[in-house]
């Protein structure tokens, strides 16, 4: 497992916490079903945008249709402005890129002691 981690600073909480849940979702659904050797996590910004890429070196065959767990994932980053894209195809490998919108931490810490 690798995970490389490219970031100015940490993004607003409630972004920085469904990363944190998608993440985790996505190397439970390799260790459960993808019988991979070796996962890799990426995490970088681009722009306005907060990244995220999980690959696994498994069995591939992961669909958005087939059953909650992808589907679910997608839907929570779109409740958001967020996009998530799978590119499984059977055989292996998987690839999954999240994308979140970027808020620093710091903007929203001080929105929040404003409206207090």
């Amino acid at each position: 497992m690798t995970v490389s981690v490219a970031l100015p600073g940490r993004p607003a909480a409630a972004i920085e916490g469904i990363a944190y849940f998608t993440v985790s979702e996505l190397l439970q659904n390799v260790s459960k079903h993808s019988r991979a050797r070796a996962a890799s996590v990426d995490v970088w910004r681009s722009g306005d945008r907060l990244m995220l890429q999980v690959r696994d070196d498994g069995t591939g065959g992961a669909r958005l249709d087939g059953g909650t767990g992808m589907a679910g994932l997608a839907e929570r980053l779109g409740a958001v402005d967020g996009q998530f894209v799978l590119d499984s195809p059977e055989g292996g490998p998987t690839t999954v890129t999240a994308e979140l919108p970027w808020r620093d931490r710091a903007d929203t810490e001080a929105e929040r002691v404003g409206a207090a």
